[in-house]
């Protein structure tokens, strides 16, 4: 595939779309589509994107359009990089024009609100006859844009087409590794978002790093156990996918879950801290989520618990820690075996 110019389309202009097209603008033919036309044109004129990336630029070969067909119709391989709350009605309006055979790769972490499907399979549904896969890993969108080395995962289950994709997706420098666990990959990257949201309470409330890298550890235990027991492979939660983006999402000042953490740390009311933010901050969602499913398998989440509690409003950061504090004490690999 990759000795050929490919063909890629980046469906969604955010920060990571935004940042995936300009990271491969030097394998392939990029093809950026933007939903605003606004945002579009910008992107197409200045080589800027404001909103989401203040003061970087887009390389020159990627081509900008506001135009969906003309976005994917030609796409060798298709990258969808949107929220999880619209990434159903985007996907299903590029199916009409997408070629059958064309991979579709999320780039999204989390689940459909509602459904509480993973977006593999959304796609699986709304645009059948595609292979289907998930990019993820510990990937900062300003921080590649920057030029700083990174490493991400593809998971697919068809190994054949996941090859072909690993050498158009890695460059120099954003090494891209193969994973056929796509459950396990998928339910990572979204659980990962809300331990975040936890180590940034935990920093809100200024806590010691004793604390935070307690929370961040027994967090890896908590989704590990959960991703296990909903099929996903134990070994994928120790790689990239899971211990590589938890470290990622809750250490860094750029995660948009942690910056919510620590707000509702110190204090703020969640509307407030949505309102400010220029991106989706996938975790507050995937929390009750992921304490539905938790109980539907038989798993124990205390973190991903509190979290919940907190977001609705059931308690306060300060008040959630205590309760971490207070359960009773048990063998500290429990449920991992």
């Amino acid at each position: 595939m990759a000795q050929e110019r490919t063909s890629v389309a980046v469906v969604g202009a955010g920060s990571w779309g935004t940042t995936i097209a300009h990271t491969l603008a030097g394998n392939a033919g990029v093809t950026l589509w933007a939903r605003d036309p606004g945002l579009a044109a910008e992107l197409d004129r200045e080589r800027t994107n404001q909103r989401h990336l203040p003061g970087a630029r887009l390389d020159p070969r990627v081509r900008v359009t506001a135009g969906l067909a003309g976005a994917v119709g030609a796409a060798d391989v298709v990258l969808v990089a949107v929220p999880t709350v619209g990434f159903r009605a985007v996907v299903a309006a590029l199916a009409a024009d997408l070629r059958l055979g064309v991979p579709v790769v999320s780039l999204a972490k989390g689940f459909e609100p509602g459904t509480r499907l993973r977006m593999t399979e959304v796609i699986a549904e709304v645009a059948p006859r595609r292979p289907c896969g998930a990019l993820t890993g510990p990937n900062l969108a300003r921080e590649i844009l920057d030029g700083h080395a990174a490493a991400s995962v593809l998971a697919m289950a068809e190994d054949d087409v996941a090859e072909g994709l690993q050498e158009v997706l890695s460059t120099e420098w954003f090494r891209v590794y193969r994973n056929p666990d796509v459950v396990g990959c998928e339910l990572a990257g979204a659980l990962k978002n809300v331990v975040a949201i936890a180590a940034g309470m935990a920093e809100g409330l200024g806590t010691g790093d004793n604390t935070r890298a307690a929370v961040i550890t027994r967090g890896l235990a908590e989704l590990s156990r959960l991703g296990a027991a909903m099929g996903g492979s134990p070994l994928t939660f120790s790689g990239l996918a899971g211990l590589g983006d938890l470290v990622a999402t809750c250490a860094s000042p750029l995660s948009r879950n942690r910056y919510v953490g620590e707000q509702l740390g110190r204090g703020r009311s969640l509307d407030d801290v949505l309102a400010e933010l220029r991106s989706v901050a996938e975790g507050v969602t995937a929390a009750p989520i992921a304490c539905e499913l938790a109980a539907e398998h038989g798993v124990e989440v205390p973190i991903a618990s509190q979290v919940a509690d907190v977001l609705a409003g059931r308690t306060t950061a300060a008040e959630a820690y205590r309760g971490l504090l207070g359960r009773r004490r048990r063998e500290e690999l429990y449920g991992l075996g």
